[in-house]
């Protein structure tokens, strides 16, 4: 069942909705609900995939559902159709829109409608990918303000890592901290790079929401063993590689590589000298969870970053 979530009307005759599909028990379960978000940032695509193959394995088994699954693929329907991050037309990021206002703008109506839709679920996941810069290995990202409730469930999700960040650092006008601060525990998952499907990833996680769908008794058919995540707590164990100076990169390494100090992960080049410009060696042991994708740099450019003390032995 798809229902509509919040509408607002546009210019020459259009209406702009913000849409979810419905996947119920016909008893009504358990009572369970899991709401699964992506699109808020319109360039970022993995989480399309993950809706497709929750829905593709619900409705090939219904009758292990014992709940009610909602899945919002396009929160930022007009930023995807434009392949655009923020809300095109106000160059706004929507994930600094929340809760929102039902008497304010556009987008704040449309943030507190959102909302006010997702509150009452008994898990949210919030699915991002990387910006076209960067490739990220599956990972979320858990607020230490609500770390004790999140990390657990976090653990079920069958991502890679599973990284605490520091309340200072968390804004207070995402999706997730509205969420949390509600009462619905909410994960954030980044992974994969945008404007792109990596279609590894989207089953990786999508074998984890079964898994945390059976631990809320929403369902009931066989799910995967997960795998057993890194998890950084200290804010001291993520160490960023940055470029040094202005050309092109290429990476040597890929994310998901465990890497000794000292080690080259890349080069940035002057394809007019056809000279090494500088190496870009790992300042640290550990693994190599973020790289550059995009290969243009600029001083300062984000190269990588570093799980430090982390080893594949």
């Amino acid at each position: 069942m798809i229902k509509t979530v919040a509408s607002v009307k546009l210019p020459v005759n259009e209406t702009l909705e913000i849409r979810k599909s419905r996947f119920s028990s016909e008893n009504g379960g358990n009572g369970k609900r899991i709401s699964i978000v992506t699109g808020i940032h319109g360039d970022e695509l993995e989480g399309q995939y993950v809706c497709y193959e929750v829905a593709r394995r619900i409705q090939e088994n219904p009758e292990y559902l014992h709940g009610t699954v909602d899945i919002y693929p396009a929160m930022n329907p007009l930023g995807i159709d434009s392949i655009t991050r923020g809300i095109p037309g106000f160059d706004l990021d929507m994930n600094r829109t929340f809760p929102g206002n039902a008497e304010g703008a556009m987008t704040e109506y449309l943030a507190k409608k959102i909302v006010e839709d997702l509150v009452g679920s008994d898990l949210c996941l919030d699915i991002h990918a990387s910006n076209i810069y960067l490739t990220e290995m599956p990972q979320i990202r858990i607020n230490e303000l609500h770390k004790e409730t999140l990390v657990p469930l976090a653990k079920i999700a069958n991502v890679d890592f599973i990284w605490v960040h520091g309340a200072s650092t968390v804004l207070e006008s995402t999706l997730a901290y509205s969420l949390n601060s509600r009462n619905v525990p909410t994960l954030v998952v980044e992974m994969g790079v945008g404007m792109r499907l990596t279609t590894e990833y989207g089953i990786q996680l999508t074998d984890g929401i079964f898994c945390l769908m059976k631990h809320l008794g929403i369902w009931s058919g066989e799910v995967k063993e997960v795998k057993k995540p890194l998890l950084s707590e200290d804010p001291d164990e993520v160490s960023y590689l940055n470029s040094p100076l202005s050309g092109i990169f290429l990476k040597e390494k890929l994310h998901g590589s465990y890497v000794q100090k000292g080690e080259e992960i890349g080069f940035i080049f002057n394809p007019f000298t056809g000279k090494k410009m500088a190496e870009i060696l790992a300042p640290e042991t550990g693994l190599l969870f973020t790289i550059r994708e995009y290969p243009v740099v600029d001083e300062g450019s984000l190269l990588a970053r570093i799980l430090k003390n982390h080893s594949d032995n």
